[in-house]
């Protein structure tokens, strides 16, 4: 029999606590479809695929006035041996752990099957609240699937559709009564005054091609074994996110799944990946484009980098596995991978990997670098400072007099603009921030020349900085 325990020690709830449900179930019941339901937005990806979740998913939810967290799983398939199934419900344990109560999703139009019910008995050994939901149960006259159920031995039973939202108001109100003993709601003033004592989140996207190392990063940085970590490119698929507070600044990690050529994508699940890791990216402030040192930056990178600066979100360079290209272990890499490592007396000095690097990556000028190896953790403790300095550079303001003491000093003859397309610069003034935007009061009503626009964001580096963030230039023709 699996061993699938997890700590059934009664948690006191701390005061101000968001209780936690966690949803488990066999692959392709409809746990995410469940999820989604829960938490009002499409947070994970939902196909017809068995398998599409892996790791564990977290967002919160509101029910009657109270909040809750709400954790998506995997699909559980207890005596699974090989590595991604062993590692789902490595991640399901995890979330069990922590649950205050538990959701088990089963399929009411397929027929009672020995995962659903060796997954049953070895949840109720956990001594957590437990609730079983029949899922695909659309219309009343389907309520009979559900009979054959009650053979699992769990007494809160509903029949609900998480597609179509039937009978979910139901389960909820059950699972609420349950863990309002032990987590007596506030009230509403007592949220408000929360919320508003509460830092605002920077959200930090991991971004990168397949098998870069971007989970294993994100597991270092958190100090656990948060996301699913294999030599399988694309193993991961929702993204996973995970929050650390710094100084009593809270910090969103996200970990994406990587991003591939469209032509590269053939499943669902991976096409759909790829599309919420750019939506993904683009609610972050800040992106760390992972490099694999041992390749290079590549055509893809390239890409997948230029989707962060045109989005306006800040960027850390992070060259990852540089250990391997350091220490000139090249029996750790591939023979095609070592092809690309040209003269490897170079490769070993940073400041000329560097430069090729820069390179590849010219727009990304203004993105600070950092060599790491994210499996020793050698070199990720700059990460945590980094992020930092860009966090506050992204949201750093210029007053208008200081922008304007610094126009009178800048030489634009400088900026190599043909005579037809110079204009005058009367003014200037930021106009916002996050990324820092700024706006050129002008003579004519034209596009200011690409010459302008670079030169004068360098020069605005020069005299203040916005280490690692974008820095957006438009002009209006003065009245």
């Amino acid at each position: 029999m699996a061993k699938f325990q997890t700590n059934s020690i009664t948690e006191v709830a701390s005061p101000g606590r968001v209780p936690t449900i966690v949803i488990v179930g066999r692959p392709n019941v409809g746990k995410s479809t469940l999820f989604n339901r829960l938490v009002g937005s499409r947070r994970a990806i939902v196909g017809d695929e068995p398998g599409i979740t892996r790791d564990r998913l977290y967002a919160d939810a509101e029910w009657r006035g109270r909040r809750l967290r709400v954790v998506d799983t995997g699909g559980i398939i207890p005596e699974a041996k090989a590595l991604i199934p062993a590692e789902i419900s490595r991640q399901a344990k995890v979330a069990l752990a922590e649950a205050d109560a538990v959701i088990l999703l089963v399929d009411g139009r397929s027929e009672l099957a020995a995962p659903d019910i060796e997954l049953a008995r070895l949840l109720i050994r956990t001594g957590k609240p437990l609730f079983l939901a029949i899922n695909k149960i659309d219309t009343a006259k389907q309520e009979s699937l559900a009979v054959d159920f009650h053979r699992l031995g769990i007494r809160s039973q509903f029949g609900i559709s998480a597609e179509h939202g039937r009978d979910i108001d139901e389960l909820l109100d059950a699972v609420l009564q349950v863990l309002s003993k032990d987590f007596p709601a506030g009230s509403a003033e007592d949220t408000k005054q929360d919320k508003r004592e509460e830092p605002a989140e920077v959200k930090v996207a991991i971004i990168g091609h397949p098998n870069v190392g971007k989970s294993t990063l994100l597991n270092q940085l958190i100090g656990s074994s948060r996301a699913i970590v294999s030599p399988i490119p694309g193993t991961t698929r929702d993204a996973v996110d995970q929050i650390v507070e710094r100084d009593g600044q809270p910090l969103r990690f996200i970990d994406t799944a990587g991003i591939r050529r469209k032509g590269k994508t053939r499943l669902m699940a991976e096409k759909l990946s790829v599309v919420m890791a750019r939506k993904h990216l683009e609610a972050a402030d800040i992106a760390l484009l992972v490099i694999d040192a041992t390749e290079g930056v590549s055509a893809l990178d390239a890409a997948i980098a230029g989707y962060a600066h045109e989005s306006g979100r800040s960027v850390i360079i992070v060259v990852n596995k540089w250990d391997l290209v350091a220490s000139g272990q090249k029996q750790a890499i591939s023979q095609s991978k070592a092809a690309r490592i040209q003269e490897s007396k170079r490769t070993k000095d940073r400041n000329l990997y560097e430069q090729q690097l820069r390179y590849g990556l010219k727009f990304l000028s203004y993105a600070p670098v950092l060599f790491v190896s994210a499996l020793s953790g050698k070199g990720t403790d700059k990460i945590f400072p980094t992020i930092e300095l860009v966090a506050t550079e992204r949201r750093k303001r210029i007053p208008t007099a200081e922008m304007n003491r610094f126009l009178k000093t800048v030489d634009f003859e400088r900026a190599s603009v043909p005579a037809k397309q110079q204009v005058k610069i009367y003014y200037m003034t930021q106009a916002a921030v996050a990324p820092p935007t700024f706006i050129l009061f002008t003579d004519r009503a034209v596009k200011l020349h690409f010459s302008y626009q670079r030169f004068l964001e360098n020069q605005i580096r020069r005299a203040f900085g916005f280490v690692g963030t974008p820095i957006w230039i438009k002009n209006r023709a003065r009245e």
